[in-house]
């Protein structure tokens, strides 16, 4: 076979130069180290080379709860603070994140639009109605008056009890409505800086029908004089919907109108108690039909993972035999918790069983409702994108950092409440894209090349083929295998040309400034013959020298964190880890999803910090220690047809 060589000569920073050695090459070992025709191996590279983070989700004082509850930070001052710059929050205290965004997405609620600045300021038509005068009588007496005011508000948006001529006040047509649109998309506008920061415009629908969370946040690809072109979608009647359906043909109009491209993305189906996936009826009313599953998988090619309100992968009850399902898990009710959590409704949850329930209704209709991608973001009400546990500004203003936050309960009803240590300090989305502009993020977006953490920006990249080696993983840039011989993360498998069974190469690299990593593990659903679905977890690399048991499960990483001092060490774990791993169950017959889980070794929860810092007294229920991780889109295989 015939041989390269060349001249190796190995030099190390205030080191003794190596003695030079001759190399032999051969062919199939050039292939690997020099990809392409060219000697550089970076040359004609077209793939996405590069992960941009961001948040989708993040709210200013122009959304209702938000500007109720005391965010006085604007427009302009959110998104300085995403782009690294440090401001002063709604408390009066200094904040900036310790490593500026990519990009991000400002996505107020479009219901009353404008309504808490104008409530504040008692604006004559909000006085003369009798409800609209209570609610600035409350809001003006300060201390506990203003929060039970802002929170019957609320709970009368929730329930769809807001008085008509307040409604039409603040909706599509009305001059304030038009107005706070426009200095949404001119802000946009202002920091949208492409090639160093993207700014999206976007929106948040916020369709809670009697108190069962089915919202939807909206991005559009285009700029301002897109954007302008219409007003968005709102939910409260009679110019408003809450029907999923309504927004579809929202988008549809949209994008006939202007000539750009929408899409939405849903969020916290743990607060829908069961209809955020649904599989047979909508709570709307309607099937779910081949229209709805059509229009679904067309409209929403994404979904928010991870959030300051939970966690949305996967619950203990449905995945018994999955020991880090229990993960920042909110299960008491809906909402507003008009309605408490009943086992058979998390099926229509949580993303994983979502995702599951796609293959069944794929096998139905010949189109899968449930295949989306996975990112993560905060939902953060303080006009502050912060996802970091020892930088956490929490929910909304109310629960700033302060010693009480801990015991400050989110929500509170005779039903049940869920207490202020259960907020999460998540999380953010990771986009694999050639360039950090609105049309390449977006178009990642559709194609589902994202990941989703609970806040730490570990590098992760998965790719499914039939065909990858160990070899691959081994030139220090296996993306060139990782396109060349399969899919990335959000990809389909492509022919099996004979091979026995799919196999994936995964690889991650822990945040620079964060904790090591404990493990990679593959969680894979599947349909059978008789039309029941399954999933299965699989650890397929980790750290440190241990081993598995009998069933494969590898032992617990262990756990440096010191309690009083807030703080862990790296001893134990790993900064990446990379393997290949070939599917041992796998059945030609049986269509499937995988996806890379990735986590961390535990590190303290944002309640230690408190604790630290400001003297916090934590309840001995609250947990204290998590594992921070990181979801990458799934990889599906299609059964030949």
């Amino acid at each position: 076979m015939k041989k390269l060589s060349f001249i190796c000569i190995v030099l190390a920073m205030g080191m003794t130069p190596a003695l030079s050695s001759e190399i032999q090459v051969n062919d199939e070992q050039a292939s690997t180290l020099f990809a392409g025709k060219a000697y550089s191996p970076y040359v004609n590279r077209a793939f996405p080379s590069h992960v941009y983070w961001g948040d989708s989700h993040l709210h200013t004082g122009l959304s209702l709860d938000a500007g109720l509850f005391g965010n006085t930070v604007g427009l302009d001052e959110a998104w300085r603070f995403a782009k690294g710059e440090q401001i002063t929050s709604s408390t009066g205290l200094p904040v900036k994140l310790s490593r500026p965004l990519d990009w991000m997405v400002l996505t107020d609620h479009t219901d009353l639009m404008g309504f808490a600045t104008d409530l504040k300021a008692g604006a004559p038509h909000i006085l003369a109605n009798k409800k609209g005068k209570e609610w600035y009588d409350g809001y003006n007496a300060g201390g506990v008056e203003a929060g039970k005011a802002a929170f019957d508000l609320i709970m009368h948006f929730a329930q769809m009890k807001i008085p008509k001529e307040l409604v039409e006040a603040y909706s599509p047509g009305a001059d304030v409505f038009e107005g706070v649109w426009h200095d949404i998309v001119d802000a946009a506008e202002r920091h949208n800086d492409p090639g160093r920061f993207t700014a999206f415009i976007g929106f948040e629908w916020t369709s809670v029908p009697k108190g069962f969370n089915l919202h939807r946040n909206v991005i559009l690809r285009g700029n301002a004089d897109k954007a302008k072109q219409v007003l968005p979608l709102t939910t409260l009647p009679p110019l408003g919907s809450t029907d999923p359906l309504d927004l579809y043909d929202w988008l549809e109009a949209y994008v006939a109108k202007t000539g750009d491209k929408a899409f939405a993305l849903s969020h916290n189906g743990n607060l829908s108690n069961g209809w955020m996936f649904p599989t047979t009826k909508t709570y709307a009313g309607g099937k779910v039909d081949k229209n709805y599953v059509t229009l679904r998988a067309k409209w929403e090619p994404q979904y928010e993972i991870t959030q300051i309100k939970g966690d949305g992968e996967a619950h203990p009850f449905l995945s018994p035999d999955d020991e880090f399902a229990d993960y920042e898990t909110w299960d008491v009710g809906n909402l507003d918790i008009s309605q408490l959590k009943t086992p058979e409704m998390l099926k229509g949850e949580y993303a994983r069983e979502a995702l599951k329930q796609g293959l069944a209704l794929e096998a139905k209709f010949g189109v899968n409702p449930y295949k989306f991608g996975f990112g993560g973001a905060t939902d953060s009400h303080t006009s502050l994108t912060t996802a970091e546990e020892e930088n956490f500004f929490g929910k909304s203003v109310s629960v700033e950092p302060s010693k009480n936050r801990v015991n400050h309960p989110f929500i509170e009803t005779k039903l049940g409440r869920i207490e202020g240590y259960k907020i999460v300090a998540s999380g953010y989305t990771g986009v694999w894209a050639n360039k950090n502009t609105r049309a390449a993020i977006y178009d990642a977006m559709i194609r589902r090349e994202t990941y989703g953490t609970t806040g730490p920006r570990m590098i992760v990249r998965f790719f499914g083929g039939w065909d990858y080696t160990e070899d691959d993983l081994r030139s220090r840039v296996p993306a060139y295998r990782g396109y060349e011989k399969g899919v990335p993360m959000g990809g389909d498998l492509r022919s099996a040309d004979g091979q026995a069974a799919p196999n994936f190469m995964v690889y991650a690299l822990r945040d620079p400034i964060g904790a090591n990593l404990d493990r990679i593990q593959i969680i894979k659903g599947w349909l059978d013959a008789s039309g029941k679905t399954h999933e299965k977890v699989y650890d397929i690399a980790w750290s440190d020298d241990r081993q598995p048991d009998s069933d494969g499960k590898v032992p617990a990483v262990g756990n440096t964190v010191d309690i009083d001092a807030a703080s862990w060490t790296n001893t134990i774990g790993a900064s990446e880890l990379m393997t290949v791993w070939t599917d041992p169950d796998f059945d030609p017959s049986q269509s499937a999803f995988y996806y890379a889980r990735v986590l961390e070794i535990p590190t303290p929860r944002w309640v230690l910090y408190d604790k630290l810092r400001l003297g916090a007294v934590i309840p001995e229920e609250a947990e204290l220690i998590g594992q921070e991780r990181a979801y990458t889109s799934p990889i599906w295989y299609n059964v030949p047809k």
